[in-house]
């Protein structure tokens, strides 16, 4: 049995610049700008974005390469014998990005409050992102929980007199957190199906019994 949360859906997102069809500036990008400008130092500004110095020489001329005015100086000499410091134009496009990513946040919380009580969405997207097999999958409502010494038997209502009972152990209830009430799927293993036209001397528990119509036959 599968745990479905009711927690509401939280939306995130990214932001990136482009120009000519690439990615221009963006996420580590930006934030390597930003510690070139606070330390005046490529190695400084690697160290604590969590990137090698060679992979920040390689941004730094990509996004001075895309830029119509390079965003990146080298200073020599100086009482501090030099470094790597930002342009104008780069401490312009910085604050422009803030504002565009400042803006998308908005939009974002703007969304996510106007979807409101988003369970429903939240249960399609659990659907189509199981990495199962979409047969013999069952959604529906936990309507009872009977814990044993060591297993717990967990009834799933899936139609108006339609139920699935599973027996999994006391500690996946705990760690799925499951709760009478909250929605869950069912997986069933098609080999563990048994189809019969007559039960009446069959020793099978009354149980996970659906009656129906058998509408395809793959041989």
């Amino acid at each position: 049995m599968v745990k479905s949360r009711r927690d509401a859906i939280g939306l995130e997102g990214s932001i990136w610049f482009q120009k000519a069809e690439n990615k221009y500036l963006g996420g580590e990008r930006i934030a390597l700008l930003e510690k070139i400008d606070e330390l005046g130092s490529i190695n400084s500004a690697a160290k604590a974005v969590g990137i090698s110095y060679k992979t920040a020489w390689h941004l730094v001329n990509l996004v001075n390469n895309l830029a119509e005015k390079p965003l990146v100086d080298r200073v020599t000499g100086g009482k501090g014998g030099g470094g790597t410091v930002l342009t104008r134009e780069g401490k312009k496009v910085i604050e422009q990005f803030r504002i565009v990513q400042e803006e998308h946040r908005k939009y974002l919380h703007n969304l996510e409050s106007r979807l409101g009580d988003a369970s429903n969405l939240y249960q399609f997207l659990q659907r189509i992102s199981m990495k199962i097999s979409a047969r013999n999958v069952f959604s529906g409502t936990i309507e009872s929980i009977t814990k044993g010494t060591v297993n717990a038997e967990v009834t799933l209502l899936i139609g108006e007199e339609t139920r699935i009972t599973a027996i999994i152990t006391n500690g996946a209830v705990d760690n799925l957190s499951l709760k009478e009430g909250m929605n869950a799927y069912a997986i069933v293993k098609s080999s563990s199906i048994i189809i019969a036209q007559e039960l009446h001397d069959a020793k099978l528990s009354a149980r996970n019994i659906m009656p129906g119509i058998i509408s395809k036959l793959i041989e």
